[in-house]
C-alpha cells in the first residue's frame, strides 16, 4: 500500500462516524461498512469492523486530545511487525499484521506518518456541528473545514448572518 493509500485510509476510518442530523451515524457496520473496508483491501468481517472502530474512537481521542487514547492505539498494533524487505530501490517495510487486524494497524502507522511529515495537519473540522476530520494539504496550512462545498460554505453564511445583525 502507499503511503496516499494510507492517508485516505486514515480519514475513511476517521470519518466513519459522521453527524446526520445532529446524531453520530455508525458507517463502520453492516453492509455499509463491509463496503468501506473492502475498498481499502480488507475483508469485511465483524470482527475487522469491531478493530476499526476502536482504533476510530482512540484516533479521534488523540486527534481532539480527549482523555487516554493512547492504550487503543496500542492495542491496534498489539500483533503488528514491520519486517524488512531488500529492493533495488532499498529496503521495504512489510506489515505482518493479522487479516482481521491489518486495516486498523495501517490506520495507526497513516496517523503516525502524518504527525511526522505533515505536524498539525491533521485535525477535526472547525465546525462544532461536525463530526469530520480532515488533513490540511495546502501551502499555508490553514484549511479549517471538512469541506470548503458544506461547513466551510455553512460557518461563512453564520459569520455574514451575524455581522449583518450587529450592523
Amino acid at each position: 500500500m502507499t503511503v496516499v493509500e494510507d492517508e485516505e485510509l486514515l480519514l475513511a476510518v476517521l470519518n466513519s462516524a459522521p453527524l446526520v442530523g445532529g446524531v453520530p451515524t455508525e458507517q463502520l457496520r453492516g453492509s455499509t461498512g463491509r463496503e468501506l473496508v473492502e475498498q481499502f483491501g480488507g475483508t469485511g468481517t465483524e470482527t475487522e469492523a469491531l478493530h476499526l472502530r476502536r482504533t476510530r474512537d482512540a484516533l479521534q481521542g488523540m486527534i481532539r486530545e480527549e482523555g487516554d487514547a493512547i492504550e487503543g492505539l496500542a492495542a491496534a498494533l498489539d500483533n503488528a511487525v514491520l519486517l524488512p524487505e531488500a529492493t533495488r530501490e532499498g529496503i521495504r517495510w512489510r506489515l505482518d499484521v493479522p487479516p482481521e487486524e491489518q486495516l486498523a494497524a495501517r490506520a495507526v502507522l497513516a496517523w503516525s506518518q502524518v504527525l511526522k511529515e505533515l505536524p498539525g495537519r491533521l485535525r477535526a473540522c472547525a465546525n462544532t456541528e461536525c463530526n469530520l476530520f480532515l488533513l490540511d494539504h495546502s501551502r499555508p496550512g490553514t484549511a479549517r473545514w471538512c469541506s470548503m462545498a458544506t461547513c466551510g460554505n455553512r460557518m461563512k453564511v453564520r459569520a455574514h448572518a451575524q455581522r449583518a445583525r450587529r450592523s
